[in-house]
């Protein structure tokens, strides 16, 4: 098993502690206080993810060969969403980010419990972090 597909196990677990929704969208709200977060400086226009219902910034850098990720969101719940997200994918290898399935999200019910907008942004973020961590996959492999 993947680094990545343990830690999207142990939100599948962590998740499933909890008995209704009202609950999970409490630990998502709890989780977004712990967000690593965007350089204030890099809170600009072109960092802002694209089809998120709230403004959501993510910025990504290549340290030692993975790709580390910070993030914020002038939303509670979706900053929440960025935060697991941002444990999944950050500081893992770009190409396993690129090949990363994203089943764990259908597994805890996530994107059925989003209003559509919601749901949208959901998938831009997804796209966002894939796009970085294709770009410092492609700059690695340039560089051998």
């Amino acid at each position: 098993m993947s680094a990545i597909q343990t830690i999207q196990e142990e939100i599948i677990d962590e998740f499933s502690m909890f008995d209704d929704w009202m609950q999970r969208y409490e630990y998502m709200i709890e989780l977004g206080k712990d967000l690593p977060l965007i350089d204030p400086e890099k809170k600009t226009e072109d960092r802002l993810i694209k089809g998120c219902q709230s403004n959501v910034w993510l910025d990504a850098e290549l340290s030692e060969g993975k790709v580390v990720y910070t993030a914020d969101s002038d939303a509670i719940i979706t900053k929440g969403i960025i935060a697991i997200l941002l444990r999944v994918y950050s500081n893992q290898r770009p190409e396993d980010i690129v090949n990363a399935d994203e089943s764990f999200i259908d597994d805890i019910g996530l994107k059925a419990h989003l209003s559509p907008t919601r749901a949208n942004g959901l998938v831009s973020m997804i796209k966002q972090l894939k796009w970085y961590a294709l770009a410092f996959d492609l700059q690695l492999k340039k560089e051998l």
